[in-house]
């Protein structure tokens, strides 16, 4: 089953006895069981009897002349009707729970957990030195971050906030724009030692690149060559599905990799990678995004964090915003 958005439970809970003849309260019975896929979880859930959200689900499905759930004698599951009528009253929810909150005291210090989504580069490189501070600014807010190279639907992982890097796509999330990072292809000195040194783009047909395995990757890199814009195919034999993984590989001698400038500074500041082929850079960059849902009253734990980043992030090589 899917999962309901994190604070729905907690509304139906503090709101305490439901109307049952209220389609609300049908929409809130209908988000529990399809959170504990089953009504007796459901009935737990809401301290209710299971047979009052029998009844309840029996109603709606009634009103909308549709079957939202699928019974057997060992399990339920939401039909296709179930799924998007779920999608679709799961966001009204959320957004009256939205509403309810934004009538707190505007100087109620943020609080509650707060879900962030990052990848591995970024969060291990520019968001864990700085978190501790964040958690001394606002030690109400518990933080849960989750690190990982492979895109993810901010519904469906329940996190507030995810932060991309490279091109955005159409998914009607707002997006505050955090900064911007060139591209570097890097190699370690073992590895330059032992197998030569490019000095033409060409030249990577006879090496080991380092590639990544996620779908939205590409079997091209650019490049600069006499005042042309060049895009030379790559070929290895490793993939690795997240930019650590092919950090670290590079680290190691495995091969030729080209990675954010920020994901690879402090390498080529010891001397553990080196950049090459630097004549022929074409330049790029690629944009570092904070993505969120655009609710006009934004939680206070969201927005803090938000204008924590514009104060405290950096990425590394370039001035820090603020000193001390």
């Amino acid at each position: 089953m899917n999962s309901l958005p994190d604070g729905i439970l907690e509304v139906i809970q503090n709101h305490g006895c439901l109307d049952m003849d209220n389609r609300f309260g049908e929409m809130q019975i209908f988000l529990a069981v399809a959170q504990s896929g089953s009504f007796a979880g459901a009935a737990r859930a809401l301290r209710l009897t299971p047979s009052a959200v029998s009844r309840a689900i029996a109603r709606l499905e009634a009103r909308l002349g549709a079957q939202l759930v699928s019974r057997t004698t060992r399990a339920l599951a939401l039909t296709a009707e179930g799924e998007l009528y779920r999608e679709r009253v799961a966001g009204l929810v959320a957004e009256i729970d939205e509403v309810e909150r934004g009538f707190a005291r505007a100087d109620e210090a943020p609080r509650g957990p707060l879900r962030i989504n990052a990848s591995v580069p970024f969060g291990t490189q520019c968001l864990l030195p700085i978190l501790p501070r964040f958690q001394a600014l606002h030690p109400g807010v518990t933080l849960d971050l989750a690190l990982s190279d492979t895109l993810v639907d901010l519904v469906e992982e329940r996190a507030d906030i995810a932060i991309r890097i490279g091109p955005l796509r159409d998914t009607g999330l707002k997006a505050k724009k955090l900064g911007r990072s060139a591209m570097a292809v890097v190699a370690s000195p073992a590895y330059l030692q032992g197998r030569g040194e490019p000095v033409h783009p060409r030249q990577l047909a006879q090496h080991a690149c380092l590639r990544f395995s996620f779908r939205r990757s590409v079997d091209t890199w650019p490049f600069l060559v006499d005042g042309m814009l060049v895009h030379r195919p790559i070929d290895g034999v490793f993939m690795g599905n997240s930019g650590e993984v092919v950090r670290m590989m590079a680290a190691a001698g495995g091969g030729i990799a080209r990675l954010g400038r920020f994901h690879v500074a402090a390498d080529l500041a010891s001397g553990r990678l080196v950049e090459i082929l630097r004549d022929c850079n074409p330049g790029d960059h690629e944009d570092i995004h904070a993505l969120y849902a655009g609710h006009q009253r934004l939680a206070s734990r969201i927005r803090a964090f938000l204008d924590f980043l514009d104060a405290y992030l950096r990425l590394p090589g370039a001035p820090p915003k603020i000193s001390g």
